[in-house]
């Protein structure tokens, strides 16, 4: 019992070291090779996001019509849109 206790202790501590909030962002939203992509392009926010058109984010790496859909509808919950053009 002991052990499992200093264990979880350890491992909280890891986890803490290693936590890079910037990695959050659209986590289980949308795949890691769309959101690198975005980060990239220093993009690490839905108002950040919305600055850009449709078209300009299919456009970059890991996005197809699969992501894109889930990217809008998640953006559409939190009443953000991309930029018209």
């Amino acid at each position: 019992m002991i052990n499992l206790v200093i264990m979880s202790k350890s491992l909280n501590s890891i986890y803490t070291i290693n936590y890079d909030p910037k990695e959050d962002f659209l986590h289980g939203v949308i795949a890691i090779p769309a959101r690198r992509a975005l980060e990239k392009e220093k993009i690490d926010s839905l108002e950040k996001l919305s600055d850009y058109s449709e078209k300009e984010i299919m456009q970059m790496h890991g996005f197809g019509k699969n992501t894109m859909e889930k990217l809008k509808n998640h953006m559409k919950e939190n009443q953000m849109f991309f930029k018209e053009i």
